[in-house]
């Protein structure tokens, strides 16, 4: 099961319509232009520099972020990915999912020296341990162990040999 905080929705209306209520527009807009412009920037270093200091995310040294990958808009500080790791062209990292009648909020914790191919979408309240590769396309929706490969919808999980 994923570790995350619940937090059920009042009012009447699912949560995603009141989001303001949880999170600033001003903080929500600033992640938006970072992310936005991180998402096409080109050099490396450049890209977790703003992705540290402009979101407040955690990145180890020499982790490479490929074009196009989206992280979490609303909360990207909780996300945490270590050193020498490659984060594949297109992948999502959530932090949080916003549901009919309540909305969940979870850590993501990415090891070190850990693969994630094309197109991963990662949930919130995820681990993937050191070591790790997830196949292109996977919606990775439990933690993944360290030297593990993890590939699928739903996800199917192996030891790397």
């Amino acid at each position: 099961m994923r570790q995350t905080e619940r937090f059920e929705a009042k009012g009447g209306a699912n949560p995603l319509w009141k989001v303001y209520k949880s999170v600033s527009f001003l903080r929500t807009l600033k992640n938006t232009l970072v992310i936005e412009f991180g998402r096409v920037f080109p050099f490396m270093a450049g890209k977790r520099w703003l992705y540290q200091h402009g979101l407040g995310m955690k990145i180890g040294e020499q982790t490479s972020i490929a074009y196009k990958v989206t992280v979490d808009l609303f909360y990207p500080e909780k996300i945490t990915i270590g050193r020498n790791s490659v984060i594949g062209f297109n992948t999502t990292i959530l932090t949080h999912e916003y549901l009919i009648k309540e909305y969940r909020i979870g850590n993501v914790v990415i090891g070190d020296e850990v693969l994630i191919g094309a197109n991963v979408t990662i949930l919130p309240g995820v681990v993937i341990g050191d070591g790790a590769v997830i196949g292109a396309g996977t919606v990775v929706t439990k933690d993944v162990p360290a030297r593990c490969f993890a590939r699928g919808n739903p996800v199917v999980i192996s030891e790397i040999e």
